[in-house]
């Protein structure tokens, strides 16, 4: 069985969230809930896990917890199927920001987040898929993305 070393990412403020990354070194660790999973494609059910994954002290913020990425619809984002992601548990996101948003109070996905005329767009971070349109009444932000967990395999 490989050896399986994380790599801790970082968002830097006020750049762009493909250019935005930083990797981070892990000198103290601290525990943060793993809340579940979280679909980077077709919205899934919002399924709570119990668990904990241990992270940089400097990845935490008041309200941080982590989810798993399934999917790949944040690909251009930097962020892959098998990715964990450190959100900021927030009730708003800006235009342009990646949130984790649950639909309907049922389903739960990652997106770029933008307000507009008609309602919501959840755009996906990568071109081969079609952004998502809903009414603001549909649509419920729950976290903002701060960092991302790699797991990356060693050779033994």
């Amino acid at each position: 069985m490989p050896n399986v070393t994380p790599q801790y990412l970082q968002r830097r403020p006020n750049l762009p969230l493909a250019e935005a990354w930083e990797a981070i070194p892990a000198d103290a660790l601290t525990e943060i809930p793993m809340l579940g999973q979280v679909s980077a494609g077709m919205p899934i059910e919002a399924c709570p896990e119990a668990g904990s994954i241990r992270v940089p002290t400097t990845m935490v913020r008041r309200n941080t917890y982590a989810l798993r990425v399934r999917g790949d619809s944040m690909v251009d984002c930097n962020i892959f199927d098998g990715d964990v992601i450190i959100i900021e548990r927030r009730e708003s996101a800006e235009n342009g920001e990646t949130a984790v948003v649950m639909i309907n109070d049922q389903e739960v996905t990652l997106k770029k987040f933008y307000i507009e005329k008609s309602g919501v767009r959840l755009q996906p971070a990568n071109e081969r898929m079609a952004p998502i349109y809903l009414r603001n009444d549909d649509v419920q932000v729950i976290g903002l993305v701060m960092g991302v967990v790699r797991q990356t395999e060693l050779a033994a």
